[in-house]
């Protein structure tokens, strides 16, 4: 038998390594709390296939939706602590980092999706993204939760007074907690995982969601009247931890961000595509709907309170700023 010599055993042995180097994969935790039915998992896997096709498989993504990490402030401690990769969550869940974060949540400050792509995706929103890295996380881009509607199990909702005295389950959003309480409700922060329970058992009467996350999270099984307020527009950041972006090559870098971008454009193609039939659906399911509502007594009602508290601990400029984008 013809044996191997030294010389050609050392050749192999240097090509598998340079072949297992060529294809070695770096998997990152990606953390969210929206379910597998939702647009914003899809993206995910859409953003895992861009990251793999950009970085030559040198990246990839390691998906836990449905809050399997945790809710939103917990992934977002786990980004900052390096012991999560990445998360993506909607903005008012880092307005405790980043005060400047709630100029997005002042309600009726987007006059629609243009509007909001507008502000997000220039310099307003690019500044923002930037003032994270103070806090330990690299801003990779603006996804989508949405325009928000009211949805509650009492009566439905055609003017401001109908919402005095509910129950609302919302965010840690300053701006929507004082706008709600100015409108006579009782709000109640809750994550989104806690959220279904809270209906079902009536400890709230009320959400205010876009209708994605309506249906997706199945609340119409718990709710019966749902009314366009789009009170507020909320995207989702898609952040990582900044030390682990940091420690990439320029080339990774560059696939990473660019995959988490174009994946949240197609995220929001899909919402928007998606809505028509989504409505249809919970229509079939039983949820009745306020058509044609007007929004202006609830924007009359709310916006100048909401806005002014915002200038007086931020300044007028980012308010300035979005304002001049509107079209």
């Amino acid at each position: 038998m013809k044996l191997f010599n030294l010389k050609t055993v050392a050749a192999l042995v240097a090509s598998f390594s340079i072949f297992a180097t060529a294809h070695a994969q770096t998997s990152f935790r990606f953390a969210y709390e929206a379910p597998r039915s939702d647009t914003q998992h899809i993206a995910a896997k859409k953003f895992n296939d861009l990251l793999q096709e950009k970085s030559a498989k040198s990246l990839k993504l390691s998906l836990f939706a449905d809050s399997t990490l945790g809710n939103a402030q917990t992934a977002i401690s786990g980004v900052r602590g390096g012991t999560i990769d990445l998360a993506m969550s909607s903005s008012s869940n880092f307005t405790g980092l980043v005060p400047q974060l709630n100029v997005i949540d002042i309600p009726f400050i987007f006059k629609d999706r243009d509007h909001a792509y507008a502000a997000l995706d220039g310099e307003i929103g690019q500044g923002l993204l930037k003032s994270l890295e103070e806090q330990g996380l690299k801003g990779l881009a603006f996804w989508e939760v949405g325009f928000r509607a009211f949805s509650n199990s009492k009566q439905p909702i055609t003017k401001p007074e109908d919402i005095k005295g509910l129950k609302i389950r919302t965010n840690q959003n300053p701006m929507y907690i004082q706008a709600f309480s100015i409108l006579g409700a009782n709000p109640v922060p809750m994550p989104l995982s806690e959220l279904y329970t809270a209906l079902e058992t009536k400890a709230v009467d009320a959400q205010e969601h876009p209708i994605g996350i309506f249906w997706s999270a199945k609340l119409y099984e718990v709710q019966k009247y749902f009314s366009f307020t789009n009170h507020g527009y909320t995207p989702l950041i898609v952040v990582m931890n900044k030390a682990k972006f940091d420690a990439l090559s320029a080339e990774q870098q560059k696939a990473i961000t660019d995959a988490a971008v174009e994946a949240g454009k197609y995220q929001r193609q899909l919402n928007l595509e998606n809505e028509q039939t989504i409505i249809e659906s919970l229509k079939k399911a039983g949820i009745e709907f306020v058509d044609n509502l007007d929004t202006t007594p609830f924007k009359n009602a709310v916006s100048s309170d909401t806005r002014k508290a915002f200038i007086e601990k931020n300044g007028a400029d980012l308010v300035d700023a979005i304002d001049k984008l509107a079209k």
